[in-house]
């Protein structure tokens, strides 16, 4: 996690602009996991078709120097990886909204740390801090989408799918490439691929040793793990695949993302922006002219297991909208948290393999919504409105709103509709007590697990958003284009137009 406050001498809009970035990492502060990169440089260039946007709205405010993690701002705050990381300024704010429901947190709170985490879960926030969080999360993205980043790239994080021999051919074409390459520094490049590249047969690493033994230091071998705790060691991502590799790069990067870049060798492509047949001069212009970067939603998703009672009687009497929102709201010993996720697509809660339909509370908030009997739930972020939401027939949404999609799978009633909520709202789904049969939850289609009657899941716009390298030529359009190009949307043949002259002759 960073925060970065810049400086500087204001500069003509459309000049080139060097901003010295420091990052203050709260996350390395507490597992010393993110030693390396600590000071960064990140070369901006202003969007000469944007001249009007002051420099002044890009640089935080230096007198409010550095937070400590827990400080109101750093509550409010997005996490992003250091070549991105971009605060808004403090007295840029959403409306606070009134009353003491807008200042106490969402959700409850454990008793017992989760998993030694040190920033605050979104689901914690109060509804102000949430909405101040994705408010910022906004604006940054717009900023960026002004921005051309001169990144010096040094380390080239390759994903791909380690059991598709063709992909993995490509992989090795790609490596091959990289190490004879070397930056505007004259300095070569090093490239990590997934760790069971080492033995693997199409890849084979002994071609790159004898080319050139300086390969031998060049190319290195990711696993989840590095993933996890040293995200800032990869300036860019580079996925080969379809949207599927994309979506796996989020779960591998579950907080700091590297930005990343995409090329097409899959089925669908909403989110491979890049042909494939032209990685080299793509590359090379992206490493020297820089990128433009997009931040996409993510949502934090919180898997919340009822704590049992010691009294049969008094656990069969217990209800689910009394916990949550009743009397019993602020108990913490009703619930605990199990596990929490960062997802890009959705997170579905379905029957499993009950032959039964499910029963699920939905809350908003303070409030209980409804009662769902269903085959299931999807909640899907905007870039998920084309997965098991567009299936399940919900509404196609457009990446940049600031929404969550709520869409029943198969429900057992006439008039339930697909709804569209605001991202600054915290959902949860559970099962209810008297429920007949468990719910099954999945994350992105990982990590599935049963929730038991009792059990629900808290759902919130995620601190850690996935930041994507768009084309410099991109078109606003370009979304439009790719469900019209994937989905056919709204392809029928055109109605004729009537024939007038032939009209008038029968109408004589």
């Amino acid at each position: 996690m960073s925060s970065i406050d810049q400086g500087g001498e204001d500069a003509r809009e459309d000049a080139m602009t060097l901003l010295s970035s420091e990052m203050q990492d709260m996350e390395a502060a507490h597992s010393n996991s993110d030693s390396e990169g600590l000071h960064e440089q990140l070369e901006v260039i202003f969007d000469r078709k944007n001249s009007r946007r002051r420099r002044a709205s890009i640089i935080s405010d230096p007198r409010n120097g550095h937070q400590r993690p827990g400080s109101a701002r750093s509550n409010t705050a997005c996490f992003v990886h250091t070549l991105l990381s971009q605060r808004a300024r403090e007295e840029t704010h959403t409306p606070n909204p009134a009353g003491e429901a807008a200042q106490r947190p969402a959700d409850k709170v454990a008793d017992t740390p989760h998993n030694g985490e040190v920033h605050r879960q979104s689901r914690l926030l109060s509804k102000k801090q949430l909405s101040d969080m994705a408010f910022n999360i906004r604006e940054l993205s717009k900023r960026l989408g002004h921005l051309r980043l001169l990144i010096k790239v040094k380390n080239v994080f390759i994903l791909t799918k380690a059991h598709d021999q063709k992909l993995i051919a490509h992989t090795r074409e790609v490596t091959k490439w990289l190490l004879q390459q070397q930056n505007a520094d004259g300095q070569l490049y090093t490239v990590w691929v997934e760790d069971t590249m080492r033995n693997n047969k199409v890849f084979h690493n002994g071609d790159f040793l004898r080319l050139d033994q300086s390969h031998q230091d060049r190319i290195k071998y990711w696993n989840d793990e590095l993933c996890k705790k040293k995200p800032q060691q990869f300036e860019i991502v580079v996925a080969l695949g379809g949207d599927g590799t994309v979506l796996y790069a989020s779960w591998l990067f579950q907080r700091i993302v590297p930005p990343v870049m995409s090329f097409a060798l899959g089925s669908l492509g909403f989110l491979t922006k890049f042909d494939f047949d032209q990685y080299q001069k793509t590359l090379t212009r992206a490493f020297s002219e820089g990128v433009t970067v997009s931040l996409r939603l993510r949502f934090e998703g919180t898997i919340m297991r009822s704590r049992p009672r010691d009294d049969v009687e008094e656990h069969q009497s217990r209800d689910l909208i009394e916990e949550l929102i009743g009397d019993d709201r602020d108990k913490a010993d009703t619930h605990e948290p199990m596990g929490t996720h960062n997802i890009l697509n959705d997170i579905v809660l379905d029957r499993g393999p009950s032959a039964t339909m499910g029963t699920i509370e939905v809350f908003g908030d303070d409030e209980h919504f409804t009662t769902v009997q269903a085959d299931g739930i999807a909640v899907a972020t905007p870039t998920g409105s084309t997965a098991y939401n567009l299936a399940a027939g919900g509404s196609l949404c457009h990446p940049d709103n600031p929404v969550i999609l709520l869409t029943a799978i198969a429900p057992h009633t006439l008039s339930f509709r697909p709804i569209i909520l605001p991202d600054t709202m915290v959902l949860r789904l559970g099962v209810p007590y008297d429920a007949r049969a468990s719910c099954w939850a999945s994350f992105d289609g990982k990590e599935r697990c049963e929730l038991k009657p009792g059990d629900y899941v808290t759902i919130s716009a995620s601190r850690f958003p996935f930041p994507t390298v768009l084309p410099l030529d991109r078109r606003t359009e370009d979304w439009v284009d790719s469900i019209s190009r994937t989905l056919n949307w709204n392809n029928r043949q055109r109605q004729k137009a009537f024939d007038d002259a032939k009209a008038g002759k029968d109408d004589k």
